[in-house]
């Protein structure tokens, strides 16, 4: 759906600007869609009923390669890479992405944060989440579907719900989750030799001296 709008502002002679949007959309934008098959009607069913340890145990015996290059405690990797091996003649690994990325043409900034600032603004934004009345907001959702069930916060306010946890156990927990997946973001983003990195305390004009810079080399 971008592609068209971004060739259209091309074609009158300006510069696309894209900003913001998840690593996954960028990389979809940047990369294009993996070269992977339908799923198998009812296999993502069965596998949901599987624990982590029986999905990383099938996983490690079908495609240890991709076992061994991504997070194999996070549940939603582990059975997607099954999902893909299980759906289709070859493993995951073996697959690549139909689309390759001109990184000629891309330019970009990524705003980056020192841990200890990036510590304080998660704990803030989890503490505010809680305020304003996330868990009731949970509690008002009569069937979650199984992505939502798994997204970060979720988990830890449903057992606040149902009173396994406290309040600030839930805090916490949500904290070290979110630090986790920031973790995570950095490594992906490390991998894109194309984008440029500056604070995220940066002023409005040293982010667009810095744009400048870029669109000049």
């Amino acid at each position: 759906m971008a592609l068209p709008l971004i060739e259209s502002i091309r074609a009158r002679g300006k510069l696309p600007i894209i900003v913001g949007g998840s690593g996954l959309y960028l990389k979809f934008l940047t990369h294009g869609p993996d070269d992977i098959p339908d799923t198998t009607p009812g296999l993502r069913a069965q596998l949901e009923k599987l624990s982590l340890e029986e999905l990383n145990a099938r996983l490690l015996e079908i495609d240890p390669v991709t076992a061994a290059n991504i997070d194999r405690k996070n549940p939603r990797y582990v059975q997607r890479a099954l999902e893909i091996s299980l759906s289709g003649s070859h493993p995951a690994s073996a697959r690549r992405s139909s689309f390759q990325a001109q990184r000629d043409n891309l330019r970009g900034l990524l705003l980056t944060w020192d841990p200890s600032d990036l510590d304080q603004r998660i704990r803030k934004r989890t503490s505010e989440m809680l305020e304003h009345n996330a868990a009731r907001e949970l509690a008002a959702l009569t069937s979650p579907g199984p992505a939502v069930s798994r997204a970060i916060g979720v988990p830890q306010i449903q057992r606040l719900l149902d009173g396994s946890i406290d309040r600030n156990t839930c805090e916490e927990e949500i904290v070290i989750a979110t630090r986790q997946y920031a973790k995570r973001q950095r490594s992906w983003f490390r991998r894109e030799s194309w984008l440029t990195s500056i604070h995220g305390n940066c002023s409005s004009s040293d982010f667009i001296t810095a744009a400048h810079k870029l669109l000049l080399d």
